[in-house]
C-alpha cells in the first residue's frame, strides 16, 4: 500500500467516524430533535454520489470510506424519520 492511498484511507476513517457519536447518541436517547432533516437528506445523498464516483475511479479508499458513511448516515436519517 502506498502512501497516498493510507493517507486517503486514514482521511476517509476520520470522516466516517465522525458520525457514530451522533449514531450512539440517537441510538441512547432515542431522540432527534437537534438533528436537521434536510442536512442529512442532503449529507446522504452527498455520499452516495461519493460512493459511485469512487466505484467509476476504482478508488479503494473512497469506496471503503464512502460505504460505511452511507451505512452510518442513513442509520441516522432513518432514525430522524422514526423518532420524528
Amino acid at each position: 500500500m502506498d502512501a497516498i492511498t493510507l493517507l486517503g484511507l486514514l482521511a476517509g476513517a476520520g470522516t466516517t467516524f465522525g458520525f457514530v457519536p451522533q449514531l450512539v447518541k440517537i441510538l441512547r436517547t432515542k431522540s432527534t430533535h437537534d438533528i436537521s432533516l434536510w442536512m442529512y437528506v442532503v449529507i446522504t445523498t452527498g455520499i452516495l454520489l461519493w460512493l459511485i464516483y469512487g466505484v467509476i475511479i476504482g478508488s479503494i479508499p473512497v469506496i471503503a470510506a464512502n460505504s460505511v458513511t452511507l451505512v452510518i448516515s442513513t442509520a441516522i436519517l432513518s432514525l430522524k424519520l422514526k423518532y420524528k
